[in-house]
């Protein structure tokens, strides 16, 4: 679904950017990159319908309606049956958007205005209503037009990006289309992997419509998508001498009453993902199940914050809060956790005490690691987790300056900040969002003296996140 996709991220300010140095500064003629656009959809299109009869294109104002008349227009070439229904009257259009529209009339296109007796009966819808200018709520013709293209039983490809999605968080602005295909062009924009820009987007492809790669270097891009590649180089094969102790040993707090099987599989996945020594903290009433169900991990049943301070030692990552619970034991020993000399990853249970208890990170020094879902990010900042998914890449930079340290936001389009940098996880698919026993899915962090490797498995698919020290 996501491959070819470029590295770099933008907002949709950044992306208009790009678009004029490419104009003004490397000469290339604004309607030049239209035709490419239109190019480039269009050959979309075709690779995903092949049998494609006939088409309806919804045209809006601005660049995105031009880039629509001029894919009827390819589409009319191609022999393609195709009509537009505008949602600005054309005489109003400027520039190179009123340059297609008049080529797309003398191609001898049919083109209506919308209204409500507006009907799909083509095969295929396309999407070029309203591009990345959109600020606020789509107004009423608009909203009626995205109604219409929803409850259609055709399919629908958008043009750059879906009409009244932002480009930036990835939610809808009141109302959005819904995609089977977006085509993407000149700066990928951030909000197409996040939030719930993933399921309004579709299959996603991305052009950079041939602009100079000069460009980009003027423009820092907002974030940056993890890439496989980028991550294969921090894998190395063990030395053939290598033994467990060489390859770090990870301690997991947590599994308090009625809530053994967190802390089970979160060990488990440390062993699969490579960790070199596994050890569990746990209620001394789950060390029988552990031995059964995965004998390699070692398992220490604790009452109280003694008997933790002597795992505590010599341990290369704490990872508390799987299955950790609230009362007075799972606090106690978090605090003890938070007083030791290891590198903490903060889980679940774990960051809902901390934000009950914010004292605990005060007076911290060492590194941490923080892995919120929306719910638990919301508690961290004192809002609601719908606050958290209308701007997760605002959110997750929130959570870095509250706290001062790296924070990982769960999610379709896992974000990892330090506060100056924000990458995206746009790997993974849903069914990793179901209940862990029953789906083969794995989640294990990986350390080393120098950086800890948190990893999801699912299948053949896989994200893996980086976070140096």
């Amino acid at each position: 679904m996501h491959k070819g996709l470029p590295e770099q991220l933008y907002t949709a300010d950044q992306v208009r950017k790009l678009d004029d140095i490419a104009i003004h500064t490397f000469n290339i003629p604004g309607f030049t990159l239209m035709e490419r656009a239109a190019q480039a959809c269009f050959e979309a299109i075709c690779q995903h319908w092949p049998a494609l009869k006939s088409m309806e294109v919804f045209c809006g104002a601005g660049n995105n309606a031009g880039d629509g008349y001029l894919i009827a227009t390819l589409a009319k070439q191609k022999g393609i049956e195709v009509s537009v229904i505008t949602l600005k009257a054309p005489e109003q259009l400027t520039g190179d958007a009123q340059k297609a529209w008049q080529i797309c009339l003398d191609a001898g296109i049919h083109i209506t205005p919308f209204s409500q007796k507006t009907d799909i009966r083509s095969e295929l819808v396309v999407d070029a209503m309203l591009g990345t200018g959109l600020s606020g709520a789509v107004r009423e013709d608009y909203e009626k037009a995205i109604e219409l293209i929803n409850t259609s039983e055709a399919p629908c490809c958008a043009v750059d990006i879906p009409s009244g999605l932002c480009a930036n968080t990835g939610n809808p602005l009141g109302l959005s289309v819904m995609a089977d295909l977006t085509v993407s062009f000149i700066g990928l924009k951030q909000g197409l992997l996040t939030g719930q820009g993933p399921a309004y987007c579709g299959r996603l492809h991305f052009s950079d419509l041939e602009v100079p790669a000069e460009v980009y270097d003027q423009v820092p891009p907002a974030s940056r998508r993890i890439r496989r590649s980028q991550l294969q180089k921090h894998v190395h094969s063990r030395s053939p001498i290598a033994h467990k102790g060489d390859h770090g040993h990870v301690l997991l707090l947590g599994g308090n009453y009625g809530m053994p099987g967190a802390v089970m599989m979160a060990a488990e996945a440390a062993i699969h993902s490579g960790a070199g020594k596994v050890t569990v903290a746990t209620r001394p009433e789950h060390l029988p199940a552990l031995a059964i169900r995965c004998p390699e991990i070692m398992a220490h049943g604790i009452q109280d914050k003694e008997a933790l301070k002597a795992l505590l030692k010599d341990k290369t990552v704490v990872v508390a809060g799987p299955g950790l619970g609230q009362d007075d034991w799972a606090h106690s020993l978090l605090r003890e956790a938070m007083a030791s000399e290891c590198s903490l990853v903060l889980d679940a249970d774990a960051l809902n005490l901390l934000s009950q208890h914010p004292q605990l990170r005060r007076k911290r020094k060492l590194p941490i690691i923080l892995t919120p879902h929306p719910g638990e990010a919301a508690r961290l900042l004192q809002t609601h987790s719908n606050h958290i998914q209308q701007d997760r890449f605002a959110a997750v930079v929130d959570c870095v300056a509250q706290f001062g340290t790296i924070t990982l936001l769960k999610g379709a389009g896992t974000l990892v900040s330090n506060g100056t940098d924000t990458w995206l996880c746009s790997a993974g698919n849903p069914g990793m969002a179901f209940q862990w026993s029953n789906c083969d899915c794995q989640v294990g962090y990986i350390m080393t003296k120098s950086y800890i490797k948190l990893t999801v498995h699912r299948n053949q698919e896989f994200c893996i996140s980086d976070i140096r020290f």
